[in-house]
Order: structure tokens, then C-alpha cells, then sequence
């Protein structure tokens, strides 16, 4: 009953963040994180953790307002939106100035990896926001243009189901 879900054989694993580090573990030769041991590493798993409790959680804020305040509370749950909404704004500006620091293609830099389905799939998610979706930032827009231009991210797509607006 949750999502995402990774079954793996026997085992069957949930949580964004435990299915990211499962697959870099267990697919090294695919380069979908940093080497071990490295500072690089390090920040690997710092933006991982940030996407998980801080980006995403606030995005659950702003799509379940009302998770937040007393039943019925509907200016309560409005307020909640609109503050998410904002702290959405900041935290864009955060992975949009990260984009611009490494200046690289992908969210670690040169290297596509296991990190940028996710960043993806946050920033879709404001696609509909009345104002500052992830797509007007100044490097975040040709990021995301790029990663649907992947084929791979295509076919997820097409196979979820999903229509346009993508970004």
C-alpha cells in the first residue's frame, strides 16, 4: 500500500530514498552515484535526505493542507497551501543554484544518476502551481527539458500514463 515500491526478488522495499541507495548498491557499474568514500559521495546522500524530508515533504504540505490542521478547517488548510506553496519557491531556488554551481548536465554534475528521476519527478509536480513552477527557474527549465527529452523517462511516461503538462 505504499509508493513507490521496488520488488527485488524476495525482497520488496519502499521509501524513495532506501530504493535510490538499493539500486546505486546494487548496480555500481551503472555510475548512478558517486564513488564510495568521496566528498562527492557525501553530498550524494546529503541531496537525497534533502529531496526526501525537505522538498518533497513540504510539496506533501501543499497537496494535503488539510492533513495539517483540525477537520474542516478550510482557511486553515488554505493557509497551510499558501505557506507550502512559497517554502516550494525557496527550495527550487535551492536546486536550481546547485544546477548552476556545477554547472554540469546532470543534478551531480556530468554523470546522470540516480538522483535526477527524482529531482524530475518533484519539480513535475509543481507543473501546475499558479506561480513559480519548477520550470520557469533559470537552470532547472533546461534540466527538466533534458531529462524528458531521455528516452527512458519517455516510456515512463507513456507507461504511467502521464499527459501533458510534464513539467
Amino acid at each position: 500500500g505504499l509508493i513507490p515500491a521496488l520488488t527485488d526478488g524476495d525482497l520488496v522495499l519502499y521509501e524513495t530514498a532506501a530504493i535510490c541507495l538499493h539500486l546505486c548498491d546494487n548496480h555500481p557499474k551503472l555510475h548512478l552515484a558517486p564513488a564510495l568514500g568521496t566528498p562527492e559521495r557525501a553530498h550524494h546522500y546529503k541531496w537525497l535526505m534533502w529531496l526526501t524530508n525537505t522538498l518533497q515533504a513540504t510539496l506533501l504540505a501543499y497537496f494535503y493542507p488539510e492533513r495539517w490542521v483540525d477537520a474542516g478547517n478550510t482557511s486553515g488548510a488554505a493557509q497551510v497551501k499558501a505557506h507550502a506553496q512559497a517554502r516550494v519557491g525557496t527550495l527550487l531556488e535551492q536546486l536550481d543554484a546547485e544546477l548552476a554551481r556545477h554547472g554540469g548536465a546532470w543534478f551531480s554534475g556530468a554523470e546522470f544518476g540516480v538522483l535526477d528521476p527524482y529531482v524530475f519527478t518533484l519539480c513535475r509536480w509543481t507543473r501546475n502551481f499558479s506561480s513559480g513552477p519548477a520550470r520557469e527557474c533559470t537552470h532547472l527549465g533546461p534540466y527538466l527539458q533534458r531529462m524528458l527529452a531521455r528516452p527512458a523517462t519517455q516510456r515512463m511516461l507513456a507507461n504511467e500514463g502521464l499527459h501533458a503538462p510534464f513539467v
